[in-house]
């Protein structure tokens, strides 16, 4: 048994909610490992957590990425030993801390030359990019999509693995300060949902066809900007909250829009085995270290102020990723 600094939160609300505090942690059970995080992942799924709109069990710690070094195997595990380098973004909850115990089948190992700030930025958000692009909708050469929150850490990574795929993408961003860094990770043109008529500018660009897939990870305030913008049969990937969950509607409104499809994809159920898991971070990997898609340093907050990261997340005054160094 040994003592760490870990985030918690006793009940759901702001970020003022979450507190450091030394929690003890036991040796690894059966089946999981023990990592001394080097970095630890901040995501918008936290934020959903720390609120109450994703229920967990109080009292809880927060967080489901990080990077590290293994320091202890638990029974049972012969894939990884102490000295391995490795990353998880799929839980369980407590990633803001110094170490934890997690599931070896949930961890993929690290390249050489990916640094743990780097790991901890891009798994989950790099993932997410993964299944939505290959998989939730295969994105092929010619196409051109829409993705919302271009400017965001999923949207970076996202947009310039579109790009390399050979689509041309349209990119939605909240305020035209991001727009340089939207045209910079792959987008050939840039909305600025704030001040423009999404659909209507997506029309213009496709020549009045619209685009047959619409990512979104925002929510509320994006559905009718995605649904209007989609082509006949055009598929509808809400994927995240940013401005609150999508609120109820009637399904005829997609017969209404073209006859569309919608989907509410998690990144889980596209990573339910350790072979899937290690495939699609592999994936990931495979398109970072060629070059295709360049991953920007992403900005560091001591785990004491995870408060304030979350501040500067929810506020939209962050682009890119944030990490917490414990």
């Amino acid at each position: 048994m040994s003592t760490v600094k870990a985030i918690r939160i006793e009940k759901t609300g702001g970020p003022e909610v979450m507190r450091l505090a030394e929690i003890d942690l036991p040796a690894p059970a059966k089946g999981q490992i023990q990592v001394r995080h080097g970095a630890c992942g901040i995501n918008f799924i936290d934020t959903y957590q720390r609120t109450g709109l994703y229920p967990v069990a109080l009292p809880s710690g927060l967080g489901l990425e990080a990077a590290g070094t293994v320091t202890a195997v638990g029974e049972g595990v012969t894939r990884l030993k102490a000295g391995d380098r490795i990353g998880y973004c799929t839980g369980p909850v407590g990633a803001y801390s110094q170490a934890a115990n997690v599931p070896a089948d949930r961890v993929v190992k690290l390249p050489g030359g990916i640094a743990d700030d780097i790991a901890a930025s891009i798994l989950l958000k790099g993932m997410t990019a993964q299944y939505l692009l290959r998989r939730t909708y295969d994105v092929k050469k010619g196409e051109t999509i829409l993705f919302h929150a271009a400017a965001g850490g999923v949207g970076q990574i996202a947009c310039q693995w579109a790009r390399h795929l050979g689509a041309t993408v349209i990119g939605t961003v909240g305020s035209k300060g991001k727009i340089a860094t939207a045209k910079a990770n792959g987008c050939e043109h840039v909305i600025v949902s704030s001040e423009e008529d999404t659909a209507k500018r997506v029309r213009e660009i496709t020549g009045g066809k619209g685009v047959p897939v619409a990512y979104d990870g925002v929510g509320k305030d994006t559905v009718l900007a995605s649904l209007d913008s989609l082509a006949v049969r055009g598929l509808w990937v809400t994927f995240g909250n940013a401005s609150g969950p999508v609120p109820p509607f009637e399904p005829a409104l997609l017969s209404q829009k073209g006859s569309l499809y919608m989907t509410r994809p998690t990144l889980f159920h596209y990573t339910m085995t350790a072979e899937e898991l290690q495939e699609t971070a592999d994936d990931l990997f495979a398109v970072i270290t060629s070059g295709a898609v360049k991953i920007a340093p992403p900005t560091h907050y001591p785990l004491g102020d995870a408060a304030k990261a979350h501040g500067d997340l929810e506020g939209r005054r962050t682009t890119g990723s944030l990490v917490l160094i414990p």
